[in-house]
């Protein structure tokens, strides 16, 4: 499934790997290997070495995508725009390219690629259905040659009306639907893996990243991932959504999933969880209700 703009042959969302297969050596798609383990930081880049899809470039979750830590920012900080230019002019992205973003993890962190470029005014990016794990089932190419750099120089438009911070969280947690997309042991408390503190932000809701995706790990259908945002949304507009997660990684797959939907207006809250908790100040909720 491939879910376009109104502009003609532009993926937003996601992009089937068939379709991918076609678009191996269009000069106009930029592929991007976003495989990572949040427990093995140099995992990625051993995959990427490995074996990736032929013309993906690697793109690091910590040192890409991922800006200074000061020990209350959470554990994955948004860089600066300035540091993300330079970023995705080195890997050539310019207005005019299709952006197609894989890990091999249903998008769990190819999700944070995507809405940083959108978050940046880049439209056109989508994930890769199925991720690495369905390229790799259905037998197609790959490689261990690094294509040569392309650079190009990539223009932002950031768009700050899709993000929030925490100031902004604390003021509105009776007036705004806040969701976890964190696994439920981890919002409810019972087993932390990760953060110093569990439990979850007070009101959050609990919508796990994986409940977006089918058992063979594509995407639910537009028609039911709506139905199941409306249920959990409960009449709340999708422009009273924060979207969040342990460090602001995988709220971005609840990012997409609305999207797909056609829930767009939602904000994402980047510090996350991580960034919440560190502060003994702020009020923390444990259990399985909000």
């Amino acid at each position: 499934m491939t879910l376009m703009t109104n502009k003609a042959n532009v993926a937003t969302t996601i992009v089937s790997t068939t379709e991918l297969a076609a678009h191996l050596n269009d000069p106009d798609w930029i592929i991007l290997d976003c495989q990572h383990d949040l427990m093995k930081p140099e995992f990625g880049h051993e995959a990427y070495a490995a074996g990736h899809i032929p013309g993906a470039q690697f793109i690091a979750l910590d040192d890409d995508l991922a800006g200074a830590k000061t020990g209350s920012n959470g554990r994955h900080p948004l860089p600066t725009v300035e540091a993300l230019t330079a970023v995705f002019s080195r890997l050539g992205v310019t207005a005019n390219k299709q952006v197609v973003i894989y890990d091999g993890v249903q998008g769990m962190y190819a999700g944070r690629a995507w809405w940083t470029l959108k978050w940046l005014g880049h439209d056109a990016v989508a994930l890769l259905d199925g991720s690495l794990t369905k390229w790799k089932a259905e037998g197609r190419p790959l490689t261990s040659e690094i294509p040569p750099p392309k650079p190009a120089q990539f223009v932002p438009r950031a768009n700050d009306s899709l993000r929030v911070d925490a100031a902004y969280v604390s003021m509105h947690l009776n007036d705004r639907a806040i969701i976890d997309a964190r696994a439920p042991d981890r919002y409810d408390g019972s087993a932390e893996t990760i953060d110093p503190v569990g439990g979850h932000i007070p009101g959050a809701l609990n919508r796990f990243w994986k409940m977006n995706i089918n058992p063979d790990g594509t995407f639910k259908s537009a028609a039911t991932l709506r139905a199941e945002f409306a249920d959990l949304l409960a009449g709340r507009k999708p422009e009273e959504v924060v979207l969040q997660c342990g460090s602001g990684v995988t709220a971005a797959h609840n990012f997409v999933a609305m999207e797909i939907a056609g829930l767009s207006g939602a904000k994402l809250y980047p510090g996350s969880w991580s960034e919440w908790c560190a502060n003994p100040a702020r009020p923390v909720a444990k259990g399985s209700k909000p």
